[in-house]
Parts: structure tokens; C-alpha cells; sequence
């Protein structure tokens, strides 16, 4: 039987990016990202919704959006869920914990440190190594370069070949 475990939430961070590096080098980034919802309810009004996810993203994903995203920030997470089943050692009570690991981000909205409702200060703008949503220019396009003028012909042609 097939089976499919793929997840696609646009939000904004609830707090900044967590580094972690383990023994081996391996970054770890966790951060939380807040997924609102607008419906109405039965009277008509509308209403707000925000879900809390938490986010894990491993290696060199989890460095970009360590250095470029930010509380507050908006991106769109690609990934999968995964389920942590622990035993808390205060109670001895089996716990879990629902999250999402990163497959892909996209960077939305102003990046860090540029002003205007983005995140806390921070570097540059992402490099080309991250998607980034197409609907936000980053920076200008790499200027043209002018057309090379066409080679002359040699002046001694053998006029007598066949094709």
C-alpha cells in the first residue's frame, strides 16, 4: 500500500531559530512557526485560528534559516511529520510531541534586518543556494551582456563541398 507523508505550511516564526550542532558537525536548527487560519463561524463573524508547529531542519537548510530568518519572519516549510515518543523522567508518563522535519524553506516577505515588519536584525539577504519565493525580488537582475558580433568567414571557402 502506498503511503505519503508530506506537509506545506506558510506562517511566520514565533521565536528565533535554535542552532545546534551534534558531535559529528551536523547542524540542527528548531524554531516554531505560527499558521493562522481566518473562517466563520456560525453566526457570520469571522474568526482567527493560529496552530503552533514545531519546526526541525537539519544540515545546511537548518544554517540558512538559522542566519536568515528571524521571530517574526514569514517563510513556507516543506516537509514531513514525525512523531518523538519519550518517557518523562519526572512522572515516568509516556510523552509525544508532533513536528514537522524540514525538507525545503522559502524565504517570503522582507529579509532579516531590512525594516519593515520583518525580523529581528540579522544579516545580508539569502544568497541564490535558497529558493525564494518568486513573487519577491530580492535584488536586481544580473546585468546583460551584449550579444557577441558574428565571426567574419575566412576568405579561402573551398566552394566545391558537398553539403
Amino acid at each position: 500500500m502506498a503511503s505519503l507523508n508530506k506537509v506545506f505550511l506558510i506562517g511566520n516564526l514565533t521565536r528565533d531559530p535554535e542552532l545546534r550542532v551534534t558531535p559529528k558537525g551536523t547542524a540542527i536548527c528548531q524554531f516554531g512557526l505560527a499558521v493562522n487560519r481566518q473562517f466563520k463561524d456560525d453566526s457570520g463573524a469571522t474568526r482567527d485560528e493560529t496552530t503552533f508547529v514545531d519546526i526541525e531542519a537539519w544540515g545546511k537548510q537548518g544554517e540558512l534559516v538559522s542566519k536568515y530568518l528571524g521571530k517574526g519572519s514569514q517563510c513556507m516549510v516543506e516537509g514531513r511529520l514525525k512523531l518523538d515518543q519519550w518517557e518523562d523522567k519526572a512522572s515516568g508518563q509516556k510523552r509525544s510531541r508532533l513536528k514537522v522535519v524540514l525538507d525545503n524553506v522559502q524565504f517570503l516577505g522582507a529579509p532579516r534586518g531590512a525594516g519593515g515588519g520583518g525580523a529581528a536584525t540579522g544579516g545580508p539577504a539569502p544568497s541564490d543556494d535558497v529558493d525564494q519565493s518568486p513573487a519577491v525580488e530580492r535584488s536586481s537582475p544580473p546585468p546583460r551582456r551584449p550579444a557577441a558580433p558574428p565571426a567574419a568567414a575566412p576568405e579561402n571557402l573551398d566552394e566545391d563541398v558537398p553539403f
